[in-house]
């Protein structure tokens, strides 16, 4: 009888200490939360500043101040017959 005991409480005890670890393992990752939300948000905000930087890059409006540069002078505009239709 006594053996029986003694594994029930070795037994209660090692399941408390897996429970236990399993609670430390939690509080860790939520305690980890706060910053990787952070770190979202601040990618969110850059994808949102790369594409506006994008959207400004191919502006009609910059593309025309690009052809009135020297270095794009030689670039002109296809003739009709010269683009291809698909």
């Amino acid at each position: 009888m006594p053996v029986r005991v003694i594994l029930a409480i070795v037994a209660t005890a090692l399941l408390l200490v897996l429970y236990i670890e399993k609670i430390n393992q939690l509080t860790t990752l939520r305690l980890q939360l706060p910053q990787l939300e952070k770190n979202l948000k601040e990618l969110e905000e850059e994808n949102k500043r790369l594409k506006f930087e994008i959207g400004q890059f191919e502006s009609p409006l910059y593309l025309m101040e690009l052809l009135k540069k020297p270095e794009f002078s030689h670039l002109k505009f296809p003739q009709a017959n010269e683009v291809e239709k698909r």
